[in-house]
């Protein structure tokens, strides 16, 4: 899972009744901390944690709110949270020690390390380097693959790796950018071959031990383990509630890194110091910085109103286990991440030598956007916009065109409209070729699909109409139910099944419409 990023592409006029006064330059705003709790109350999130580095020195670490809705646990700036994919960086990182080790070269190919590594392509697989699994450019469509981690799954670590051979590429090598998880549960398994360690143990003793980063943890499991964890939240049916951690750790090299307010201070001030730690010696010399922000993949530009064009971006793209763009004429490196009951944000402005996280435990990015933006404009002397206001008016704006649409849906659905078959002819195992099977049982007269895989996805199926079945996840907290459609061959029988989420709110690792399910005894059965 990633947090939708580039919230300033889809703003618009509203910046024009918000722009205001003009920012005294040079540091911290003035109402930083009642503009947090008005962040807290306004996009209902329990707690947030903030860090604020400039010139090599923290200038902020604290909490605001509380680690669990009704409690009294204070967040502060030791309290530990999710960060997702602000791990990509960490795992970045460790490849460029490898690097300058010379265990790895960034443009050697994969297959040189990893000779089992295999996309579905030949040219592709015997021509995808080290570089490219960072950098979201394989021919991999958006998220492909990720069902089969999220939600967990009994898969590990190296057979995810090994199955991606099987997931039909979205586009031309290096044609586009697309999002992407899989690549970086390879690149763990690159580091583990050629250090003989394990990414977890690597990235603890060679990364954050070495950052000073000593109540961080490098594993998706450890959330919630210790007293000092914020507890994850997240809107579900309308209102904001305790939901269950992510808590596999097959796909720690992409996300499984948690840590705290004072713990990300120190690793942005390395980052900005190309490398230096606390005791003077280098985690990483700057060549390593150029790489890691040095822009790979062009990422689309939105383009914003005139009045905005010193808010408009000239470059968009993505480096190594970072987003690099520029922001009122500076370039910014920066990174989102996003888990059940956890987002944040990661900005970090060279040229000022400034960086900035927040964490949250409620999946509000407008609350890590709101906050970002209001301290990078301050330092950097930006005309005032009510970031508050801002975003809360653009999540109703989302928020009204999200239930226009399903309403939409549902007024199109034919209603009337009843199967082709009885329902026991829909039972069955269904397999496709990358994720594996999927079974479709008849109980208590309703149909029932299970991945076979994913403990979580259990689901009653309700006809929605001809051939076409939702399913309602038990678990409700998944929030992604979907649509599954039969296609019938010449002699009535199913021939194949495909899938899609029923909202487009779903996340998109739940990548449901990458899935080719055919009866087991016409498929491949994969397992």
């Amino acid at each position: 899972m990633r947090f939708a990023k580039g919230v300033l592409v889809m703003l618009s006029a509203l910046f024009l009744l918000h722009s205001q006064s003009v920012h005294a330059q040079g540091g911290l705003p003035a109402d930083l901390e009642g503009f947090v709790q008005q962040v807290l109350r306004e996009f209902d999130v329990p707690g947030i944690a903030v860090a604020v580095v400039k010139d090599g020195k923290i200038v902020l670490s604290k909490g605001y709110g509380v680690r669990t809705l009704g409690s009294a646990d204070r967040v502060d700036s030791g309290t530990l949270f999710a960060i997702a994919s602000n791990t990509k960086a960490f795992t970045a990182t460790a490849i460029g020690i490898l690097v300058e080790e010379g265990k790895l070269s960034w443009d050697a190919p994969v297959v040189q390390y990893l000779p089992w590594f295999a996309l579905a392509d030949p040219y592709v697989t015997r021509e995808i380097t080290v570089r490219d699994l960072l950098v979201h450019r394989s021919g991999l469509g958006l998220g492909a693959g990720d069902l089969l981690w999220w939600p967990p799954s009994t898969y590990s670590r190296n057979e995810i790796a090994r199955r991606l051979r099987l997931i039909p590429l979205a586009k031309s090598f290096r044609s586009a950018y697309a999002y992407d998880n899989v690549l970086y549960t390879v690149a763990g398994e690159l580091i583990e071959s050629v250090s003989g360690m394990k990414w977890e143990d690597f990235v603890a003793s060679r990364v954050l031990a070495k950052v000073g980063m000593s109540s961080s943890t490098v594993r998706h499991g450890a959330t919630g383990t210790r007293g000092d964890f914020a507890t994850p939240h997240a809107p579900i049916d309308g209102r904001v509630q305790i939901v269950k951690p992510f808590a596999s750790d097959n796909t720690n090299p992409q996300g499984g890194i948690n840590s705290s307010a004072d713990d990300m201070a120190k690793w942005l001030i390395v980052q900005l110091d190309s490398g230096r730690v606390s005791d003077g010696s280098r985690l990483f010399s700057p060549r390593t910085t150029r790489e890691l922000w040095s822009l790979v993949t062009p990422m689309p530009i939105g383009l914003l109103p005139p009045d905005l064009a010193p808010r408009q971006r000239n470059f968009n793209g993505y480096a190594l286990g970072f987003d690099v763009y520029d922001y009122c004429g500076y370039k910014v490196v920066s990174h989102t991440g996003g888990l059940p009951g956890f987002v944040s944000k990661v900005t970090m402005i060279p040229a000022l030598k400034l960086g900035v996280v927040v964490l949250t435990n409620q999946e509000s990015g407008d609350a890590f956007e709101a906050i970002t933006n209001h301290i990078v404009d301050s330092y950097i002397g930006a005309p005032t916009v009510d970031w508050i206001s801002v975003l809360g008016t653009l999540a109703s704006r989302r928020q009204s065109f999200v239930a226009s649409r399903d309403a939409g849906e549902r007024g199109a659905r034919d209603s009337l409209s009843h199967p082709s078959l009885p329902l026991e002819r829909y039972a069955g195992t269904y397999v496709d070729p990358w994720y594996g099977p999927v079974e479709v049982v008849l109980e208590g007269g309703k149909l029932v699909m299970r991945f076979s895989h994913t403990p979580a996805l259990v689901g009653g199926m309700t006809h929605w109409q001809y051939d076409t079945f939702i399913v309602r996840w038990n678990d409700r907290e998944l929030r992604a139910d979907a649509l599954v459609t039969f296609s019938l061959n010449a002699e009535g029988n199913i021939a194949e099944v495909k899938m899609k989420p029923a909202s487009v709110t779903t996340d998109f690792s739940f990548d449901f419409q990458d899935l080719l399910l055919r009866p087991q005894s016409s498929a491949e059965h994969v397992r």
